[in-house]
C-alpha cells in the first residue's frame, strides 16, 4: 500500500525529510512516528495511520517532499482497523517527557507513585494558577490528570512536587541536564548536511557574506546582580520562575535599544534600507541538539523579569525539543547569545541577519578590583562582546550602546521596575 506525505500544518506544500524513523521491514503500531520533517526551523515528525510493517521508503533524508508526494509503501496488518482520528492526523510534534518515568495512575498513597486522575478534563479547563500551568509544561505534567489539593480542587505547586522526580530516586541524584545532549559526534563517520543544520549552515554564510561585522567587547560588573539573584531565586522557584542572568541580560538590552534606537534595526539588503523598529524582541539563542535556533521574547519592554524568565524557559524547552512554532522564531530586532552556562569569557557572535547587532556574554568570574579609594575588593566580573553591521553602526554607536547596557545591569534593582522608572 502507498504511504503519501498528509498535510503538515496550515499553508505549507512543501518540507524537508530530515530522517527516516523506519526503514523496511520494520513493524510498525498505529500513531509511531516514521519519518522527521522540518519547515522554515520548526522540525515535525510524521505518525503512521496504519499497522503494519514498511515495505519500501521512497525519499532521501536532504530532500523535499510536497503534500500529497509518495513517499513510503507498506503491507498493512489484516487484523488491523484504522483509526480515524489518526488518518490525515498530519505530523506530530516530540513530546518532552522530562523525569516522570513511573508515572501511574490510581492512588499514590500505596504504591509510592504520584497522585493522578484519569483525563477526565483537559489542561485547560483545570483550575491553576499561570505559575502552575507554567512548572507543569516544564514537567510534561497533564494537569487533568493532577489531583488538586486546593479550594475547589484547584492544583497547587505542592500538588507538582511529586513529579519532579520518579519514586524511589534519591534526593541528592545527579541533576539530568536541561534538554537533550548535543550531538558531539561520532569518530570515523560522515555527516550528511541536512535539516536544521544545512539550515544554520545557509543563513550563517549569508551573514558573514553581506556584513561587515566589528567587534566591542567590555567588562561588567555584576556583583550587584548576583547579589540580588541569590535573593531573589528561591521566591521565583516557589511561584515555578527559573531565575537565572539572562533575564536580567534581556531586560538591560531592552532599554539600552530605547535609548540608542537605531541598534533596534534591521537591514534590507534589497532596498538598501534601514528600519528601526518601535518593538523590542529580544532573540535568545538556543543550543538545541540538532543546532542553533533563536526564539525570540517579544515585547521585552512590556514585561517584567519574571515574565521574560518565563518565557525564555518556555521558548528554550520548546526548541530543544524540536517543538517550536514558526511564530515564535520570527521578529526579532537583536539577539542575545550566552556561552556561560557552559563556558567561555569571550565570543565573536555572528549577527542574526537581517539584524544589525548581537551580544555574547561569558561566563561570571570572581575577580580582585580595585574600588574608589584604592583598595581591593572581590567582584563578580562578566565579559560582553558585542558584533555589529558596521554598515549602519559605527563604533561610537556601539560603544554607547554597549555603556547603556552595562549601566543597566549594574543597577539590576532598576531591571525589577516597569520601564518607565528604569
Amino acid at each position: 500500500m502507498d504511504f503519501v506525505l498528509p498535510p503538515v500544518g496550515e499553508g505549507l506544500i512543501e518540507v524537508e525529510l530530515v530522517r527516516w524513523m523506519v526503514k523496511p521491514g520494520d513493524a510498525v503500531k498505529r500513531g509511531q512516528s516514521l519519518m522527521e520533517v522540518m519547515s522554515d526551523k520548526a522540525t515535525m515528525e510524521v505518525p503512521a495511520a496504519f499497522a503494519g510493517s514498511v515495505t519500501e521508503t521512497l525519499a532521501e533524508p536532504g530532500t523535499k517532499v510536497k503534500v500529497g508526494q509518495l513517499v513510503m509503501r507498506y503491507t498493512a496488518d489484516a487484523a488491523a482497523t484504522p483509526e480515524p482520528e489518526l488518518v490525515g492526523a498530519g505530523v506530530r510534534m516530540p513530546v518532552v517527557r522530562g523525569e516522570l518515568s513511573g508515572v501511574t495512575t490510581g492512588s499514590g498513597a500505596a504504591n509510592g507513585r504520584p497522585n493522578v486522575i484519569p483525563a477526565a478534563t483537559t489542561s485547560a479547563t483545570v483550575a491553576a494558577a499561570p505559575s502552575v500551568r507554567h512548572l507543569a509544561r516544564k514537567l510534561g505534567v497533564d494537569l487533568g490528570r493532577v489531583r488538586g489539593s486546593g479550594p475547589g480542587g484547584r492544583v497547587l505547586l505542592d500538588d507538582l512536587a511529586q513529579f519532579l522526580r520518579p519514586a524511589g530516586t534519591p534526593t541528592d541524584a545527579p541533576k539530568k541536564p536541561d534538554g537533550p545532549p548535543l550531538d558531539l559526534g561520532k569518530p570515523g563517520t560522515r555527516i550528511k548536511l541536512v535539516g536544521l543544520r544545512r539550515k544554520i549552515a545557509e543563513h550563517m554564510i549569508e551573514s558573514k557574506r553581506h556584513i561587515p561585522h566589528y567587534a566591542y567587547i567590555d567588562e561588567c560588573d555584576l556583583t550587584d546582580l548576583v547579589r540580588l539573584r541569590a535573593q531573589l531565586k528561591d521566591t521565583f522557584a516557589r511561584a515555578g520562575v527559573r531565575l537565572t542572568y539572562l533575564p536580567f541580560v534581556v531586560k538591560a538590552v531592552a532599554r539600552a535599544l530605547k535609548e540608542v534606537p537605531v541598534v533596534n534595526a534591521t537591514f534590507d539588503e534589497a532596498a538598501q534600507e534601514v528600519t528601526l523598529h518601535d518593538r523590542y524582541n529580544v532573540g535568545v539563542a538556543v543550543a538545541a541538539p540538532n543546532g542553533l535556533i533563536v526564539p525570540v521574547v517579544k515585547d521585552v519592554d512590556k514585561r517584567d523579569v519574571a515574565a521574560v524568565a518565563t518565557e525564555i524557559e518556555r521558548l528554550s524547552a520548546d526548541a530543544r525539543a524540536g517543538k517550536s512554532k514558526l511564530d515564535d522564531l520570527k521578529g526579532g530586532t537583536f539577539t542575545v547569545t550566552s556561552i556561560g552556562n557552559i563556558g567561555g569569557l569571550i565570543s565573536t557572535p555572528i549577527i542574526n541577519s537581517p539584524e544589525v547587532g548581537i551580544v555574547g556574554v561569558g561566563k561570571v568570574v570572581k575577580r580582585p578590583v580595585f574600588d574608589a579609594a584604592g583598595g581591593v575588593r572581590p567582584a563578580d566580573l562578566v565579559y560582553l562582546s558585542f558584533s555589529f553591521d558596521h554598515r549602519v553602526l559605527d563604533g561610537a554607536i556601539g560603544a554607547t550602546f554597549g555603556n547603556a547596557v552595562i549601566r543597566h545591569l549594574q543597577n539590576p534593582a532598576g531591571l525589577l521596575l516597569p520601564d518607565k522608572f528604569g
